[in-house]
């Protein structure tokens, strides 16, 4: 029998991360949280600001995962980070919760985000499907969602260079897509700024700082992926130097392409009716230009949330790979094609939990749990980076230590504690998703064998 190889290899240059990087940062969260955002703040005012205090918040931790970067240049993120700076045990349940919920959940949102954007462009299809009675809309948004998972597992198992150039070509259409939705939203379109000015006023009390705590891990659900190239980090030609300038020049970016995006959907919608609106790109180009331009701008979103989707089904199974060659997961998934060399194992492993995730839950659900999930691990991770200073083990000095890191610190725990109070069903479970992996660990320690990788 042929022996499988078990080592990635660095095939990925500047250009191919930073569009990964990117790609994995704009999904669903910026053309759906919006409207919630909206409905939680009833302030655009506010709204428009916490969009800001979260790319801040995002600057701040890629500047502190491109120090980690280049000290752990290998594919696994934080799970090697805390890992080898903490303990095995703590770095495992970062990678549990990585494979249960901060790659197949966001997953599962892109894939919905896809199918609501494309059922709301052809509006005659559900029509259709409620008169023949045949499927209900929701069920019929699953199964759409489900098949695209599928494929793009399919694509992502040929390879990473087949992989990374259609991640390229995604990206670019949906960076074209966002900047000429940005210039003539607010250059040509119908609107008021005036509506910056509405809502309700601005009030100190614990009910609002709840629902802002909210609002913002809505939102740095929208800016995860600021930390994406270091799940790659064993595929990347000379990752000291592309790294940290991949995180940092996609980070600046997105930031400045989401506080203009939402000042257009602030523009041309109206508080009362962007209030829990889902697809609040399609209704702001609809109020925009009208309702032609709202069924192609909402065919096109639903394409463009390929290009996250596609990033995030590339990059999750390099966590559980790696996992798999320290012994602490199943070994078969730590197996990389010979031809192909990539995870295939782990790569159909992350379908089968989206496919899960995209059958159970609403969506706002899925996004209130993955996002306080996807909040825990980064915060422990950034307090690693100031021990490895202390420690003297840092390659790279990046500007603003240590502010910047106990900036990123003292706010994502303050949102995780405000996102709490507010909802405590879904934020108990996404804990709970965290401890359950205690005994995995332990039964995996148990049975460890170590594969080079």
């Amino acid at each position: 029998m042929q022996q499988l190889p078990k080592k990635l290899e660095r095939r990925l240059g500047l250009f191919s991360v930073t569009n990964i990087v990117i790609a994995n940062i704009i999904g669903a969260g910026i053309f759906t949280t919006t409207g919630y955002l909206m409905g939680f703040l009833q302030n655009p005012g506010l709204m428009l600001l916490l969009w800001g205090l979260g790319g801040v918040v995002a600057f701040c931790g890629a500047l502190s995962f491109g120090e980690l970067g280049t000290v752990f240049p290998e594919a696994g993120g934080e799970y090697v980070f805390i890992s080898k700076i903490y303990s095995p045990m703590l770095g495992f349940l970062s990678g549990w919760l990585s494979l249960i919920v901060a790659f197949s959940a966001p997953i599962a949102a892109s894939a919905i985000g896809f199918s609501k954007y494309f059922t709301w462009a052809f509006p005659q299809m559900q029509n259709a499907l409620e008169f023949t009675n045949s499927l209900s809309a929701d069920y019929f948004s699953r199964y759409l969602a489900i098949i695209v998972i599928v494929v793009f597992s399919l694509i992502h198992a040929r390879g990473m260079v087949f992989g990374a150039r259609i991640q390229n070509v995604l990206t670019i259409l949906k960076v074209v897509l966002v900047a000429g939705l940005i210039i003539a939203g607010l250059c040509f379109g119908k609107g008021n700024l005036q509506n910056i000015t509405t809502g309700q006023p601005l009030l100190f009390t614990f009910s609002n700082w709840k629902a802002a705590g909210l609002s913002l891990m809505f939102i740095m659900f929208a800016y995860s992926g600021w930390n994406s190239a270091t799940y790659i980090g064993s595929e990347i030609k000379n990752p000291g130097k592309v790294i940290p300038r991949s995180l940092l020049i996609s980070t600046v970016t997105v930031a400045v392409m989401y506080i203009l995006l939402n000042l257009f959907f602030v523009y041309a919608v109206p508080v009362s009716q962007m209030k829990n609106e889902p697809e609040i790109g399609g209704l702001a180009v609809g109020l925009a230009f009208g309702p032609m331009a709202e069924t192609v701008i909402s065919l096109l979103i639903s394409f463009a949330l390929f290009s996250s989707l596609s990033a995030f089904i590339m990059l999750g199974p390099r966590v559980y790979y790696k996992m798999a060659s320290d012994g602490y997961f199943f070994k078969a998934i730590a197996k990389v094609h010979p031809k192909r060399k990539v995870p295939v194992n782990a790569i159909y492993l992350q379908a089968c939990i989206a496919i899960v995730l995209v059958l159970s839950g609403t969506f706002e659900q899925i996004l209130t749990y993955m996002g306080f999930s996807l909040g825990i691990f980064p915060i422990i991770a950034v307090a690693g980076n100031i021990k490895l200073r202390r420690a003297r083990k840092v390659k790279l000095h990046l500007p603003g230590y240590p502010f910047v890191q106990l900036f990123f610190i003292v706010i994502s725990t303050g949102m995780l504690m405000l996102a709490y109070f507010e909802r405590p069903v879904e934020s108990s479970i996404a804990v709970l998703t965290a401890f359950s992996g205690i005994p995995f660990f332990y039964w995996f320690r148990k049975n460890r064998i170590k594969h080079p990788g």
